[in-house]
């Protein structure tokens, strides 16, 4: 069972134009989708989910749809926090937040500050997120604490940076599953899927069930994880689920 599994939510518009809808009917048939994931990790221990919600390249879509999007985001926001907190899911956001309207804004702190003691399900919504934005901010950080004296140059390594990057108290995702039939990461967590074991299905995301979500484990539970290791050398751990820090 994999500790923490990040996901791209590719489909909702191509669910929508083969029905001859409109794309936000699809980004709505979508929102049921996520709560049938979490409801799936949360019924299978899986400590960490992360899910890639909209990307730092999505504002260059149509205005309309963009704010179509964010108003959704909105509504989600403040109808499923509640449900979620008693559950005891603890959510945050990771991304330029500061792209987001106030209203957005405050009810992004809001959710974090009411649901930052739970335990059950670290749920991640990465917004406005790219992973290249990710790296570079990481390196910004080192940057000035270098300029600053709080470090030296030649003391940073992977860890330093790491430590620097969105999830840094997260375990590296173990599976990564992608919908709609596209066979790339499109610069969703470059640093820390170094070596997550990737999934993809045709299935689109409004489509998405619990028998593909179970597909998806079954692939990843027959993979032997190696790590740049020889098979001889892998020895492979129990991987508790229960693992997850929790800040």
């Amino acid at each position: 069972m994999p500790r923490h599994v990040a996901v791209i939510m590719d489909g909702n518009g191509r669910w929508a134009a083969r029905r001859r809808r409109p794309r936000m009917i699809g980004h709505r048939a979508g929102a049921r989708a996520v709560n049938l994931c979490i409801d799936f990790c949360l019924e299978r221990g899986i400590g960490a989910l992360t899910l890639f919600a909209f990307s730092s390249e999505n504002w260059g879509r149509p205005e309309d749809e963009v704010g179509a999007l964010m108003k959704l985001f909105l509504n989600a926001l403040e109808r499923e926090v509640e449900e979620l907190d008693r559950r005891r899911v603890r959510i945050r956001f990771i991304g330029e937040r500061e792209r987001f309207g106030q209203a957005i804004r405050e009810r992004m702190d809001a959710a974090e500050t009411r649901t930052r003691d739970n335990d059950r399900l670290q749920l991640t919504i990465a917004a406005s997120y790219g992973g290249r934005q990710d790296i570079t901010q990481a390196a910004r950080a080192l940057a000035e604490d270098v300029a600053a004296g709080r470090l030296r140059p030649e003391d940073i390594d992977e860890s330093a940076v790491a430590a620097r990057m969105a999830l840094a108290d997260l375990p590296a995702p173990d599976l990564f599953i992608r919908t709609g039939g596209d066979l790339r990461i499109s610069n969703f967590l470059l640093w820390q899927l170094a070596y997550t074991e990737l999934w993809f299905t045709e299935t689109l995301w409004p489509e998405l069930d619990t028998a593909v979500l179970q597909r998806a484990l079954a692939d990843y539970a027959a993979r032997e994880r190696r790590f740049g290791l020889t098979s001889d050398q892998v020895d492979v751990p129990s991987n508790p689920t229960t693992d997850i820090p929790h800040a």
